[in-house]
């Protein structure tokens, strides 16, 4: 895999921002890793960070590169601060940033797949609930996504009894705006959703303290009729289980280049 820590400017910002970025790289003398790279654009996931992290921690706390070497998969970390993966009312335009600015962007940089069954997400925690939040509402983009212990009723968590998100947090990403029923709240997604869904994979360790919000998700979607993939196993909210489930995902994907399509195939 071709590592590569990526700064550049955002119009959608207007700053510089940063992401690392894991490329296929063909060749097959590298020790202890075995390595696949299509012949076409590679499939491509998005891979989205927590509250207290940056774009460098999914490759510092696990082993993600080596984990999608043999998958010919191309893996997008951006940079998206506290924000919530919000057009944030103090801030700045981290959704516009992540779902119209960094996919084009991206691809301007480097050649990757633009086909809706190439295209994941995937994050944990605030990240597992920008993910969700972004398959549910550009589901055309995406052929799966994934939550790891994800913030999946943020609505809740501005007056949660025991774990409320800071209220500076809350008030540079969401401000005095409803977000209960609005495009930021994941379960009014989900009440609102379509038929043509993205698979959607939920995962949370029982001992987490957001698996309550994991629980009233996975309810709204099977009362909806939304199909999903549930995870649901002993763990906390911790890198050692991250670390674990994400080779879950991985696993789960739909990589077409592993249910037997020619590589870069049409």
């Amino acid at each position: 895999m071709a590592l590569i820590r990526c700064d550049f400017h955002s119009e959608a910002l207007g700053m510089g921002t940063s992401m690392t970025v894991l490329l296929p790289e063909r060749g097959g003398s590298q020790i202890g890793l075995a390595a696949s790279a299509p012949a076409g654009a590679p499939p491509v996931l998005y891979l989205l960070h927590g509250l207290s992290d940056d774009d460098t921690i999914w490759t510092r706390r696990t082993s993600i590169e080596r984990y999608v070497a043999p998958l010919g998969l191309a893996v997008v970390m951006p940079q998206a601060g506290r924000s919530f993966y919000a057009d944030e009312a103090n801030g700045n335009r981290y959704w516009t940033f992540l779902s119209a600015e960094l996919p084009e962007v991206c691809r301007s940089f480097f050649r990757l797949s633009e086909r809706r069954e190439d295209t994941f997400v995937a994050g944990l925690s605030m990240g597992g609930y920008g993910a969700v939040k972004w398959a549910l509402r550009a589901p055309g983009r995406f052929a799966a996504a994934a939550s790891l212990s994800g913030a999946l009723d943020v609505a809740r968590r501005r007056d949660h009894p025991t774990s409320p998100v800071n209220p500076a947090v809350w008030r540079t990403a969401f401000g005095d705006r409803q977000v209960p029923g609005s495009d930021d709240d994941t379960m009014a997604l989900l009440e609102r959703a379509g038929d043509d869904l993205p698979a959607l994979y939920v995962a949370c360790g029982t001992e987490d303290f957001l698996f309550d919000d994991n629980t009233r998700f996975v309810e709204t979607a099977r009362r909806r009729g939304v199909p999903l993939t549930v995870d649901f196993s002993p763990g906390g909210h911790d890198w050692a289980y991250w670390d674990a489930k994400i080779r879950d995902v991985l696993a789960w994907l739909p990589l077409r280049t592993r249910e037997g399509a020619a590589p870069g195939a049409a």
